[in-house]
């Protein structure tokens, strides 16, 4: 590539394309000479030769790649801007001093490190005999009245940062950065480091802390339920991560606000992340605040993330249950006694016996729900060894069963008997709700000569619905010792997406051991699947104490999601229940009319609240289908408690009200290892070099060996300049009427 200037006028072109200009000017200026000699016309072809040597001369200029440059020498003196971190993360407690630093603790803060190092004012070296000026500036911190909300939202955004430094720079001659490199918010830092490249400015980071991550138990997360029923059990999963260098026995505790307290001892292994979940029992009406913590360690330098504080509100039971049957044997007897004794489930049976018809008496309905008004109500359906035919459900029947799981939120268990009469089920879409791959080749289920035990899964040994003792000790040994069964329905294996809690421990097939107990979700809903029919066996030697205590629980997770907020005329669930900022939560809500029958026109609006006390207003259209159901979303934008009113507009007096607890997590934390790789990769994009504080002194003299900044070069490319291809279409339109006189005169 030739470069070459004709004063500010520069171009650029390879050997190739100057010998092909200069071929082409020649050739052009002899064919025009000779033209011009052979014309009758000779003024006049002149002229229009010469038109058309401009034409090539402009084109030809073009390919030599011309620029105009103008050099503007700057009369301020070279700048050098350092940058402080002064984030939240900078409170971390793993910076070592260097020796060459006044001071007896070996490790500090790192916020302690950096006003150390503002202390020694390292950059008066720069200053010298007025070679270069110095700007000092800091972001991050947090400021002084700031909330808990404002506290929690606060982020490092080093990009920015970077950014103003570069606009406020003129004639910037390098730049320091010195911090963690620690960014949770905003755009990479490595694109303002190009930008450093591209003025010549190399920038170099100074980092502090330690790249590995300090001793530490730190409380992750506490996924709680946001409401539980009086007087049972709630599943509290936790979160504890590790990064001791051995292991911690420690006991973990869950106090409510009114003094209650529940422990269990755990052990966090070395370097892990351990998940353990904890049983509470809900006592009361209403809201109520709980803390789980666990005891400061040995070893550990951060005590401020050993404890949470959430919030579980306790509501009366109220729940809806449809149990319909073919032939009423044990296990629907059992089934049927345990939902009928229990306080909080109101239960309807139908039972379509195939010879004596219909059952009667008390808790017994004649006809199946054909309305959806009447319908809806029930929050779980049994479906017990019924399929589609004669005397049993219809397609029809069935369907709206599967539509009531899937855009109602109830759910479906499904407990086969061995007349098979569940494959019918497969005419209809219900028949896709079973979680299971039903043996076609062995309708008669699997008997068995001698009794048989299941045994958990690791799901279902952590799973509340098959919870029956008051630790995950007791219940192991209470698993353990439950009666078996003789019988199996006949299952090859359980269908992706579902979850297996229970196992036959004897039979198993080429996918492994036979899945008993099933579950999975279908829409809004959730289903189970019980492959045996004698559960009521374990009311032997204790009665009703587990199998009333398994059917109960089944029907309250099942009805979980559907009553998280119900009020008459409207039903709200949503997704995440407990939503980090950043997050979107699903609303799905189902409304009804003053009849009761699914609302199936106009809108649902919710009244948004945040936690700053903001009222925003969203609006929930329709889903396709004649359920009801109505959807949408919003975006949590700060962490607290978000107040959500459901109504209908027309009706402003049909609502519900909801809340949502969005985790404070802190976007900034403490405890987290310095990101060097950030501040390397930031350093290596500008032609900077990434040093510690130990090696300031070389930092110093690099940076002042540095050569003076270039002159400002303004470039403009004239061949990509709007007026090149207008002076040419000029030209070749001067020398095309040029033709036309030519040929007329």
């Amino acid at each position: 590539m030739k470069h070459f200037n004709l004063g500010p006028l520069h171009f650029q072109a390879s050997t190739l394309t100057l010998v092909l200009v200069v071929l082409v000017l020649i050739a052009t200026v002899a064919l025009g000479i000779m033209a011009t000699q052979r014309s009758a016309r000779p003024r006049r072809t002149g002229t229009l030769e010469v038109i058309r040597l401009l034409c090539v001369i402009f084109v030809c200029t073009m390919l030599l790649g011309p620029e105009w440059r103008t050099v503007q020498e700057s009369d301020l003196q070279p700048e050098i801007a350092i940058i402080f971190d002064e984030s939240i993360s900078m409170d971390t407690e793993d910076a070592r001093r260097p020796e060459n630093m006044a001071g007896s603790e070996t490790v500090m803060k790192r916020r302690e490190l950096v006003a150390q190092l503002r202390e020694s004012k390292f950059w008066e070296a720069f200053e010298e005999d007025g070679r270069n000026r110095v700007t000092l500036s800091s972001f991050g911190a947090p400021s002084n009245d700031a909330d808990a909300i404002e506290l929690a939202m606060s982020g490092t955004d080093i990009n920015d940062a970077l950014v103003d430094v570069l606009d406020a720079g003129r004639n910037l001659r390098a730049a320091i950065f010195i911090g963690d490199g620690d960014w949770n918010i905003g755009t990479s830092p490595v694109a303002a480091a190009q930008q450093f490249r591209l003025k010549n400015a190399p920038l170099y980071t100074l980092a502090t802390g330690s790249n590995k991550r300090v001793p530490d138990l730190e409380l992750i997360a506490v996924n709680a339920p946001t409401y539980g029923i009086i007087g049972e059990n709630v599943q509290i999963p936790f979160t504890i991560e590790s990064s001791l260098g051995r292991d911690v026995r420690t006991q973990v505790r869950i106090k409510s606000d009114s003094g209650a307290e529940r422990f269990k001892d755990i052990t966090i292994r070395a370097n892990t992340t351990h998940y353990d979940s904890l049983l509470w029992r809900v006592e009361k009406e209403g809201a109520t605040t709980l803390k789980l913590s666990f005891p400061f360690a040995n070893g550990e330098l951060i005590e401020s993330n050993n404890e949470r504080d959430f919030v579980i509100a306790g509501k009366p039971e109220s729940i809806r249950v449809l149990v319909i049957e073919s032939l009423p044997r044990w296990e629907y007897r059992f089934i049927r006694n345990a939902l009928s004794r229990d306080p909080g489930v109101t239960v309807d049976c139908l039972l379509l016996h195939p010879d004596l018809g219909k059952g009667d008496g008390p808790d017994y309905i004649q006809e199946f729900p054909e309305k959806l008004e009447d319908l809806q109500k029930y929050d779980v359906v049994f479906i017990g060894d019924v399929g589609i035919g004669d005397g049993q459900l219809t397609v029809e029947q069935a369907n709206l069963i599967d539509g009531l799981v899937k855009s109602q939120a109830s759910g479906v268990v499904f407990i086969p008997g061995p007349a098979g009469n569940q494959f019918t089920l497969s005419k209809s879409d219900l028949g896709d709700l079973i979680p299971v791959k039903l043996d076609a080749d062995n309708k008669d289920g699997f008997a068995e000569s001698i009794e048989t035990t299941m045994r958990l899964t690791p799901e279902g040994e952590k799973s509340l619905l098959t919870m029956l003792g008051d630790s995950e000790v007791q219940n192991e040994t209470i698993w353990r010792n439950l009666p078996g069964f003789y019988w199996q329905a006949p299952v090859v294996r359980a269908k992706a997406g579902s979850t297996i809690l229970a196992e036959n421990e004897a039979r198993r097939n080429q996918w492994g051991r036979l899945p008993i107990i099933v579950t999975s979700r279908a829409g809004s809903g959730k289903v189970l699947y019980m492959a045996i029919d004698s559960a009521w066996r374990w009311r032997r030697g204790v009665e009703d104490l587990y199998h009333y205590r398994f059917w109960g629980q089944v029907a309250r997770w099942m009805s979980y999601q559907r009553n998280m907020a119900a009020g008459e005329r409207i039903r709200l669930f949503y997704t995440p229940e407990r939503p980090k900022p950043g997050d979107f939560v699903s609303l799905a809500a189902n409304a009804f009319d003053a009849n009761g029958a699914p609302l199936n026109e106009g809108v649902l609006q919710v009244d948004l609240t945040a936690p700053n006390g903001d009222i925003t207003r969203i609006e929930l259209p329709k889903k396709d289908g004649g359920w009801g159901r109505f959807t949408g979303q919003f975006k949590i934008s700060q962490p607290g408690e978000w107040n959500l009113k459901t109504f209908i507009p027309a009706e402003p007096t049909a609502f519900v009200e909801a809340k949502i607890i969005s985790q404070t997590d802190s976007i900034e934390k403490t405890g987290r290892p310095a990101r060097f790789e950030v501040l390397q990769e930031m350093a290596k994009v500008s032609r900077g070099r990434l040093v510690t504080p130990a090696k300031l002194d070389e930092l110093v003299k690099e940076i002042n060996a540095l050569p003076e900044p270039q002159p400002l070069v303004d470039s403009i490319k004239l061949w990509a300049h709007w007026l090149a291809p207008t002076i040419l279409v000029i030209l070749l339109a001067l020398f095309w009427i040029g033709r036309k006189l030519n040929g007329t005169f």
